[in-house]
């Protein structure tokens, strides 16, 4: 297997992203975005003002996944990350998701965030949710039957949260 490179997404990366996007968004089963959010709709969302948006390549030429870093809140809340994450469903399962959760959590202490929270994490979605917790978060709060599955129905979405740093070293 080739060696997996983390960088900062380009222009030139959309494509194969939006391939991506596509794909699991149409599944119906782990992002509140509906199967008919466009291209542009989808280039806003990885590139848009504020967003950081880094991808896993395989050598030079595949493209296996995203992550995309923002503030969750601004002004007073802008000290808490926020992120999302997208894997090329053929290379689940084999560790990419990990290597960007690690990377992302990296970013966001370079970047001076204090901590990262997570909205809506859908509940059904076992693989996000078991490896947040071994990356350290925490479900803080469920919400009811707040994500509609394309398969099962209303289920719930977690609101996950981590500290980055010691809150003793934080500045006032």
């Amino acid at each position: 297997m080739k060696e997996i490179d983390i960088r900062p997404a380009s222009e030139a990366d959309f494509d194969a992203m939006w391939d991506i996007f596509h794909t699991l968004v149409a599944a119906g089963d782990t992002y509140s975005f509906p199967a008919d959010t466009t291209r542009e709709e989808c280039h806003a969302y990885w590139f848009g003002p504020g967003v950081q948006s880094f991808v896993a390549m395989m050598g030079t030429e595949r493209l296996l996944g995203m992550y995309k870093l923002v503030a969750n809140q601004p002004g007073h809340g802008s000290h808490v990350a926020n992120a999302s994450f997208m894997v090329d469903p053929a290379a689940q399962g084999v560790g990419v998701g990990r290597m960007l959760g690690v990377h992302c959590m990296e970013e966001a202490r370079r970047a001076g965030y204090l901590a990262m929270q997570f909205n809506f994490v859908v509940s059904t979605n076992l693989a996000a949710v078991t490896l947040w917790k071994k990356l350290g978060f925490t479900v803080v709060a469920t919400l009811p039957l707040a994500y509609r599955h394309a398969q099962l129905g209303y289920v719930d979405a977690y609101v996950m949260y981590q500290l980055l740093t010691d809150p003793m070293q934080w500045p006032a």
